[in-house]
């Protein structure tokens, strides 16, 4: 967070007004007390939502290592920051373990233990697909590559002339698919086995390109949700925007002072995010949390 006396400097540089470090920390406590039914309204509408983005990145409090969680659609934003990123995280945060939608987001292991439905982010796929080609030379993930930008457009044209999925045009489609990951099973064979009797320990190392292709297998219907629902994004790029916020904070005051102000600037900012979604004006909003009566509260 931009330190007290920074923010002094520019209310004082914008406005002609000085006013004292201890005036900055006193309307911070307010509005981060008075969200918290913002926070809670927050959480009950993502909770209820049909598909819900999640994510995460590093962030730095006390110069040490946290993370900061994310949960979002087009209309909420609700931030998390904690010192763990996995299970133990996302079961304090307490989306996951009550939600029922589908959660959207970039195959981070941690979060398939939940028994909501999953989707993948298949933005993250494509560059992975593309690395694959170009280094590998794998036909089958160029393939691949251009049936999912082939699919995605033929969504985006459902949503925009407002029509719904031919199932034909989908089986069609997971035809295709089932063919290139077969083409790909040829095109990564099983290794021959060692020379050496003697059977080492542990799995047999593959390749990325291997590895990748058992995601696509495995994975089928988590990549492919998007195809057979429409209200299931493409991508993960929602959450990925709503972070990125967070992180330009971090490149410029490096730190969060304290665990306090790092869970205040994150259910401030939520709140801000979240105003900015439903286009309202900000400074508005901000004055009403500061006069115990934030928007979208209830």
């Amino acid at each position: 967070m931009i330190p007290y006396e920074r923010t002094c400097d520019l209310v004082e540089d914008f406005y002609g007004i000085r006013i004292s470090p201890a005036t900055i920390k006193r309307a911070e406590n307010e509005c981060f007390q008075n969200l918290e039914p913002f926070e809670e309204t927050a959480m009950k509408h993502l909770l209820a939502s049909h598909s819900a983005h999640c994510d995460e990145t590093g962030m730095r409090v006390l110069g040490t290592k946290w993370w900061l969680h994310v949960v979002s659609n087009n209309l909420w934003t609700y931030y998390f920051p904690h010192p763990k990123r996995g299970s133990e995280a996302i079961d304090a945060l307490g989306f996951l373990p009550q939600y029922n939608g589908v959660a959207v987001h970039d195959g981070f292991a941690s979060y398939n233990k939940y028994e909501c439905e999953h989707a993948l982010c298949n933005a993250h796929l494509k560059r992975e697909l593309t690395g694959i080609e170009q280094n590998f030379e794998q036909q089958w993930a160029k393939n691949i590559n251009e049936l999912l930008s082939e699919m995605k457009k033929y969504t985006d044209e459902c949503r925009e002339m407002e029509i719904p999925i031919d199932p034909e045009k989908v089986r069609e489609f997971e035809k295709v698919y089932d063919e290139i990951t077969q083409e790909g099973i040829e095109e990564n064979p099983p290794p021959d086995p060692p020379k050496d009797p003697v059977k080492k320990r542990g799995r047999t190392a593959q390749t990325k390109a291997k590895n990748l292709l058992d995601r696509f297998i495995l994975h089928k219907e988590r990549i492919l949700r998007f195809l057979n629902d429409l209200r299931v994004s493409f991508d993960n790029n929602q959450a990925e925007r709503d972070i990125r916020m967070m992180k330009l904070q971090q490149k410029i005051s490096g730190t969060f002072r304290s665990i306090e102000g790092a869970v205040a600037f994150c259910r401030i900012r939520g709140y801000i995010s979240t105003i900015r979604k439903n286009d309202l004006n900000v400074m508005d909003a901000i004055l009403a949390a500061l006069n115990g009566e934030p928007l979208l509260s209830s």
